[in-house]
């Protein structure tokens, strides 16, 4: 069964940190890319940040400088290192897998919620 399981979110102040997990199960095989993207209640999704299989590394403007994603990829995870959070950084925020055949999946969501 292909599970994506998130941890790390939370409830943290203005100018605060936190640090997203998603491990990907076993049975998914041959990850390429893996990603965080992120969705604030009645906006669209939106990527936060992406990293190839090699570390190539793509981020959204509003993120830069400030987060940083980084993966495992003998444990099939991947992190997202929240530094200087703001109250616009407050969404639930969901981790994607492709797979070189093309096939892609989606983490259950984790909320993370910065207080001014």
């Amino acid at each position: 069964q292909v599970q994506l399981v998130e941890s790390g979110g939370g409830l943290v102040q203005a100018g605060g940190s936190l640090r997203l997990s998603c491990a990907a199960s076993q049975s998914i095989f041959r990850i390429n890319d893996m990603g965080w993207y992120r969705q604030a209640p009645g906006k669209q999704r939106e990527l936060v940040a992406t990293i190839t299989r090699g570390g190539t590394t793509n981020y959204a403007d509003s993120v830069k400088g400030r987060f940083t994603i980084s993966r495992d990829n003998a444990k099939n995870t991947v992190y997202l290192q929240m530094n200087s959070l703001k109250s616009e950084d407050t969404a639930d925020y969901y981790c994607n897998v492709k797979t070189v055949g093309g096939s892609g999946y989606w983490g259950q969501g984790t909320q993370v919620t910065v207080s001014s």
